[in-house]
């Protein structure tokens, strides 16, 4: 789908300078940029690229003053960086658009799809499942019994949805997650019999979750991500665990069971939460930290594994780096010490 410059202009609320014929088709960085490519000037740094790119257009603040020719044609915009994320957002969705239900799809009859849906090749949509209006369901997803999936959540391609199973509004769930797996509990006692997992889990609205997933369901009950949630790629979630609103946890980031999560928290790649733990909200945890006693005080920073004060971490951290150094130091002190009681006792 193309573009002109004066429609762009028209939606981004700018002024043109140069051709307001000036076709695009595609996005691009500044670059290098293409010809039929839309690009951005926000960062000072990256004002040299704007005259040599070769995108056709460019969005600039309207304060931007040239001092030198540009070839591409200049929209005018309050600011640049929030422009070209709107004009992002609606590639993105035109990108996305996907129409009707594919005939080598599977869709049971007591399911029910509601207004706009997209359903690709070989997905399932097994019964008793609601499905919300303007839903996109790509290639090889599978939507379990009695799942219920809100308006306007995309699931990409081999998404996993198992059975009683509930995700909210305006949702993004990339490749290869799976939601609803069982919880990994064994009776110990028992020869490590299986303990049946007859929960789910719920998702809130506008809740985003990377590729390769994994959010199991709970015992009983449900494990719950609350709205606003933002997981990477490859974080494990398990049965039991709340996350509450607008928590955004990094890649590899492993939570046990029955943990709940405050709201706006914020943790860095490969955390490791034990179970039955409560997180505070707010709380900030650094990259590889190991969380094994409850933080209660809102607005925690923690790192190191097990996980403390970030002050008091980097206190001791300075006596980490040392360390060897001291072994050495009380080696050597032991040694002068047996020396001197030695001549002592002679």
């Amino acid at each position: 789908m193309k573009f002109t410059a004066r429609q762009i202009a028209e939606i981004l609320k700018g002024t043109i300078e140069g051709n307001e014929n000036a076709e695009v088709h595609t996005v691009s960085k500044i670059e290098g940029g293409e010809p039929g490519g839309i690009s951005f000037l926000a960062n000072p740094k990256y004002t040299q690229y704007i005259y040599t790119t070769e995108a056709s257009i460019v969005i600039v603040n309207e304060d931007f003053e040239a001092t030198a020719p540009i070839k591409a044609t200049l929209i005018r915009v309050a600011s640049a960086e929030n422009a070209f994320a709107k004009l992002l957002e609606m590639y993105s969705q035109i990108k996305l658009a996907k129409p009707g239900i594919s005939d080598q799809s599977y869709v049971a009859e007591s399911a029910s799809l509601g207004e706009n849906a997209y359903v690709g090749e070989f997905a399932v949509i097994a019964e008793n499942a609601k499905i919300g209006n303007n839903v996109r369901i790509y290639p090889q997803a599978y939507v379990g019994e009695n799942v219920v999936i809100g308006d306007n959540t995309t699931l990409f391609a081999g998404v996993k949805i198992y059975s009683d199973c509930q995700v909210g509004k305006d949702c993004i769930i990339h490749s290869g997650t799976v939601i609803g797996s069982d919880g990994f509990r064994f009776a110990l006692q028992d020869g490590g019999k299986k303990i049946p997992q007859i929960g789910n889990v719920i998702l809130g609205d506008n809740v985003e979750l990377g590729s390769n997933c994994s959010i199991d369901r709970a015992t009983l009950g449900s494990t719950i991500l609350g709205n606003g949630v933002k997981l990477d790629n490859l974080v494990h979630i398990a049965h039991n665990v709340e996350i509450k609103e607008n928590s955004y946890l990094a890649a590899h980031n492993v939570v046990a069971g029955s943990t709940v999560i405050g709201k706006n928290c914020m943790f860095s790649g490969q955390v490791g939460v034990i179970d039955h733990l409560e997180i505070a909200d707010n709380t900030i945890l650094a990259a590889q930290s190991g969380v094994s006693k409850s933080i209660r005080k809102p607005g925690s920073i923690q790192m190191g594994s097990p996980s403390m004060d970030v002050m008091k971490y980097r206190k001791n951290y300075i006596h980490f780096r040392n360390l060897e150094s001291l072994v050495a130091r009380v080696s050597e002190l032991e040694k002068k010490l047996k020396e001197l009681n030695s001549s002592t006792q002679t």
